[in-house]
């Protein structure tokens, strides 16, 4: 098994030393995490075709799932792409560096491996230092899913990517909490009208505010499993952000929700499991059982973004069996929320 190395940056003004140490692993075929401000991304080189296999590898990823290709420029984009829309160069300008991917034709010059076979390509640059720093440093696009092994909930700090990671993977450059904390919004520019394919950083009014038309994929809103026959966009198949206990999301009103849940939580402690409730900072102090945290305040749906991910993780620590979480509204950034729930439930929701 091989040693991890952790170099600890300074994520607003990286050691450009310490970034060369993590460039010369990519460079040569090696893994690198590294932090990004939506949750800390696995990079490979994207041109080479033995390295993304190997990355795949590493997390465990199923050789269907595409990895999003991160890039320093714009101009990269146009050598990854057969073709770059008008639309693509304005939500380029606006949005970028930024949580949003867009999905183009793929051109020649990138091996089948990076795109999962497929004709197209996600790509996105990134708003972070440290990955930006990389990025440059290497020249090279980088293919990069979230740092964890698949199905796990993404990493939005180094220690996450560690536990899950440590001796499978080269270097990660820790550089503090990611801003964030759920993935990039992938938006799909093959379609018409584009479509977005995963709700992340991004929110999807502020794409219609720019684009206009714009619909979701029947995917991102589902209360159920949808069968798909391939997916141009992580997070899209297969199992996704769950932790080791189950998941059960109860949606509704405040009032409604609390009752149900503790009723739940109570039916569940009667049966010898041990529970955890994600609750929310205007209601964890309605709950007097089970292991009780807070995701964040629903009046502000950053923070709940934020640390939606550690807190499954920490769910985890605490050895509980079942996880009941309370629903959060659906605009803004709680759509992606919503969606990373219910996956992580496998579609396990009670709607009260």
């Amino acid at each position: 098994m091989k040693k991890t190395l952790v170099l600890k940056v300074n994520s607003e003004q990286p050691d450009i030393s310490k970034i060369r140490v993590a460039a010369d692993f990519l460079r040569n075929g090696g893994l690198v995490a590294f932090p990004t401000e939506t949750v800390y991304g696995l990079g490979a080189d994207a041109l080479n075709s033995r390295a993304v296999l190997a990355l795949f590898e590493a997390k465990k990823r199923p050789l269907d799932n595409p990895p999003i290709v991160h890039v320093g420029n714009e101009e990269d984009v146009y050598s990854l792409a057969a073709v770059v829309p008008p639309k693509a160069k304005v939500l380029m300008d606006k949005f970028w560096p930024g949580p949003l991917t867009l999905v183009l034709k793929c051109s020649k010059t990138v091996p089948k491996a990076t795109v999962a076979g497929l004709d197209t390509i996600a790509i996105r640059m990134p708003q972070h230092n440290v990955a930006l720093a990389l990025i440059k440093e290497c020249q090279c696009p980088v293919a990069a899913p979230s740092a964890n092994l698949s199905g796990k909930p993404s990493p939005t700090t180094a220690q996450h990517v560690l536990n899950d990671l440590d001796g499978r993977i080269d270097v990660i450059l820790d550089g503090g909490s990611s801003k964030v904390g759920v993935e990039s919004t992938v938006l799909d520019l093959v379609a018409d009208p584009p479509e977005v394919l995963r709700p992340g950083g991004t929110p999807f009014e502020a794409l219609e505010i720019v684009l206009g038309n714009v619909k979701l994929h029947p995917f991102v809103a589902a209360n159920e499993e949808i069968s798909l026959r391939e997916s141009r966009s992580p997070g899209m198949r297969h199992t996704h952000y769950a932790p080791k206990a189950r998941v059960i999301v109860v949606e509704g009103s405040i009032p409604n929700m609390v009752e149900k849940i503790t009723e739940l939580a109570k039916q569940r402690i009667s049966e010898g499991e041990r529970v955890g409730v994600m609750a929310t900072d205007e209601t964890a102090k309605a709950y007097r059982v089970g292991v009780i945290k807070s995701v964040g305040s629903r009046f502000n749906l950053l923070t709940v973004a934020q640390h939606l991910f550690s807190l499954l993780r920490e769910f985890d620590d605490e050895k509980v069996d079942v996880i009941i979480a309370e629903g959060v509204p659906t605009e803004g950034l709680g759509l992606a929320v919503m969606n990373r729930l219910r996956k992580a439930s496998g579609y396990t929701i009670i709607k009260v």
